[in-house]
């Protein structure tokens, strides 16, 4: 049984939750169908700072909560608390509860409030009360395993299938065709659009400007953008690549791909494809 399959079996949904003890959420009610669940991680997981290791642990889970990315939370055992200092830093969550804060001391260095816990959480989540998570960007390492991870947890439901396709596809910006090719590789991620890999020696290259823009994808690694110039005009970040993705990732490294969301046309097997909305879309 695979690992998702494993956790799905396992996770604890705030939503289905009972509230035996009194102390609900009152977010609930206002939000039916909001989900909070916890999802036993099987990997072992570090994360370090002021090169000291302040979590070690094969006892996380992770917290899928609607609208948000995934977090660890780990044993409070498996916490090194030696590293760290109790503030009077609180915050509050409607589902959750009330959160307590640590800032991190090590090496020299400091990180403030980079920790949290809820010490008397909601019913609905009981069980992060022995549990503390940590904020990805205020420590400076994070691994599963030997592998350093980045951006944020990865989530135990989200897939990523990279395919080779010798379908046509053809790609429109500007009145230009920038892209044309029976090579693509398609990649499918579990909530997004497919995206379609085109090689770079079926890109018209001599079309596109290297941008400073980069972003970062836990799944895939570190992009690079480019942006297009056709028909007279200037299309920024319309397109990127992966120089050196994740090991996972490795057979799109360095072909190009464009937003289905923004390119004037996208073509594949002659059809003109439904422009996606997303948070990337042109409008």
């Amino acid at each position: 049984m695979s690992q998702a399959a494993s956790a799905a079996t396992t996770a604890t949904t705030a939503t289905t939750a009972t509230a035996a003890g009194g102390n609900s959420g009152p977010g609930y009610a206002s939000h039916p169908g909001y989900r909070v669940e916890l999802v036993p991680c099987l990997k072992r997981l570090r994360a370090s700072f002021g090169g000291e290791t302040v979590v070690d642990t094969t006892r996380a889970v992770a917290l899928r909560e609607t609208g948000h990315v995934p977090v660890y939370y780990f044993p409070r055992g498996d916490v090194r608390f030696d590293l760290l200092e109790a503030t009077d830093h609180r915050t509050y969550c409607p589902f959750k509860g009330e959160a307590a804060y640590w800032t991190i001391a090590a090496g020299g260095g400091r990180s403030e409030n980079a920790v949290w816990a809820y010490r008397a959480p909601y019913d609905e989540v009981a069980e992060l009360v022995d549990y503390v998570a940590f904020y990805w960007d205020q420590v400076e390492h994070w691994h599963e395993e030997d592998e350093e991870v980045f951006v944020h947890a990865r989530d135990p439901f989200t897939r990523v299938d990279i395919l080779d396709s010798s379908r046509p596809v053809r790609v429109v910006v500007g009145g230009e065709t920038v892209a044309e090719t029976t090579r693509a590789r398609f990649l499918f991620e579990t909530g997004l659009p497919v995206r379609h890999y085109i090689p770079r020696g079926d890109v018209r290259m001599d079309l596109l400007e290297a941008s400073e823009k980069a972003t970062a994808c836990p799944y895939k690694g570190t992009a690079r953008y480019w942006s297009v110039r056709a028909g007279g005009q200037l299309f920024p970040d319309l397109a990127w690549s992966y120089p050196d993705p994740v090991h996972e990732s490795a057979r799109i490294t360095d072909y190009l791909c464009f937003f289905n969301e923004r390119v004037e046309a996208l073509y594949v097997d002659g059809a003109l494809q439904e422009k996606p909305k997303t948070k990337w879309s042109a409008d």
